[in-house]
């Protein structure tokens, strides 16, 4: 199931990254008062009545066709645009209606996509009249809100869940379907090891970096176990990334992901781990799907015992943070074992939707507080009243407390640690929530 795209798009300096940290409930947009700072699109999950979406931000708009900088910028936020399901046209109530503004509206129009105008920066109620202003771009209803402080984000995010398109099953089909997205860096074999997994040339491998456009579904059987391959584009650092036709590579890469089971995340044995490898980990986690680390062109490497070793020690130290994802070493060119992928993602795929009984889970809980029961905090004492496991796809968990704020990470990290001892999850993150109950309850 593919998530849908909400793009923010606006003039410089009208809140957008604002809106979009408070939209994903993080921080991951540099927020400044001058003009031009996000020039790179950023993107994250955000979450509203049962619905997720991808929300992406985009560089301030201009016209100025001069500046090469402001033409990059351009192309960026247009090939946002043409991807989004739902735009969010952001305006600056402060200032009021720019004549760039209705530019940006003529853009938007041209487009068919469902715009939500949004007057942002009503910090006041009373503020609220200054919209009225915004009717003039024929654009519907403006929406008011304050992003720095969240006043009217919920109406906002309503608007949203209601033009979103109605989520359908694709190719994927739940538990039946094994949906294995293949990402990574580009240059690292993705198309060279689905090539070798279908024995025949389903997509294109060359060595020139950049060659796969798009995600490409390729559905097979092994074993008797139905199969769904997603190749994507390689994912570079941001600052190498230029042309906009590789952003369209970047959120179709992200969305592979969130469509699969199983992400396999592929390493080149000739190079180092990047940053950029760890934050595709990372997108995996918090997607919450299955992740398998695989080093590819192992073929290539002399003494492979010893670099065995030391990769180990390496992908432990820049994944610690997914550290329950398994590691398969292979080539793709040879096809040595690459065999062994598919038992593997099979497995993660079956701890994805694994499924705990409400006795078991609530056995473990009362012997993992009988061996290490929580510290007091300012002399209060936490309390686990009862667990039961709420979803799949991650397992997700919830605990009644007596009080959520006295759950330190480090006894919430013990609780998944005794969950994993206990139950395998290998190759997949786990959500443990706590909600507050009273004693009697």
């Amino acid at each position: 199931m593919e998530s849908s795209i909400v793009a923010i798009v606006g003039r410089p300096n009208v809140g957008k990254s604002t809106l979009f940290n408070r939209l994903t409930a993080a921080r991951t947009a540099i927020e400044e008062k001058i003009p031009g700072v996000t020039r790179d699109r950023l993107y994250g999950t955000a979450e509203w009545q049962d619905r997720s979406f991808i929300v992406v931000d985009t560089g301030g708009l201009g016209f100025a066709r001069s500046d090469p900088l402001l033409r990059q910028v351009h192309r960026q936020a247009e090939a946002a645009i043409e991807e989004a399901a739902v735009i969010l046209f952001i305006l600056d109530g402060r200032e009021g209606l720019n004549p760039l503004d209705q530019e940006i509206a003529d853009l938007l129009r041209r487009s068919g996509k469902p715009v939500i105008p949004v007057v942002n920066k009503i910090d006041h109620p009373d503020a609220a009249d200054t919209v009225t202003s915004f009717y003039r771009l024929g654009m519907g209803d403006p929406v008011p809100l304050s992003a720095a402080h969240g006043r009217g984000t919920g109406d906002l995010l309503d608007q949203i869940c209601e033009l979103l398109p109605v989520e359908q099953a694709g190719l994927l089909t739940g538990e039946e379907t094994i949906g294995v997205a293949v990402v990574g860096r580009p240059n690292v074999g993705k198309s060279q090891l689905i090539n070798t997994v279908l024995g025949r040339e389903r997509v294109i491998v060359s060595s020139t970096p950049g060659t796969t456009r798009d995600a490409i579904d390729t559905p097979f059987s092994y074993e008797g176990s139905d199969y769904l391959l997603i190749d994507t584009a390689g994912v570079r650092r941001k600052s190498k990334v230029k042309e906009a036709v590789e952003y369209y590579s970047v959120l179709r890469a992200l969305k592979a992901i969130e469509r699969a089971d199983v992400t396999l995340l592929l390493l080149d044995a000739r190079e180092k781990i990047a940053e950029q490898d760890q934050r595709l980990a990372g997108y995996v986690d918090r997607a919450g799907r299955g992740l398998v680390i695989g080093v590819n062109k192992w073929d290539l490497i002399g003494d492979r015992k010893e670099s065995r070793r030391e990769w180990q020690t390496a992908i432990e130290r820049a994944f610690s943070f997914v550290s329950y994802a398994p590691v398969i070493f292979f080539s793709a060119l040879t096809g040595s074992r690459v065999e062994q992928l598919f038992p593997l993602t099979a497995r993660v795929q079956q701890e994805l939707y694994k499924r705990i009984s409400t006795s078991l889970l609530n056995e473990l809980v009362a012997d993992a507080l009988a061996v290490n029961p929580p510290a007091a905090t300012r002399g209060r004492q936490l309390k686990l009243y009862y667990a039961t496991q709420v979803s799949v796809r991650p397992p997700t968990f919830l605990f009644f407390v007596n009080d959520p704020r006295l759950v330190h990470f480090s006894y919430q990290r013990y609780l998944e640690n005794r969950l994993r001892e206990a139950f395998d999850f290998n190759g997949v993150p786990l959500r443990l929530n706590f909600k507050a109950r009273r004693e009697k309850e």
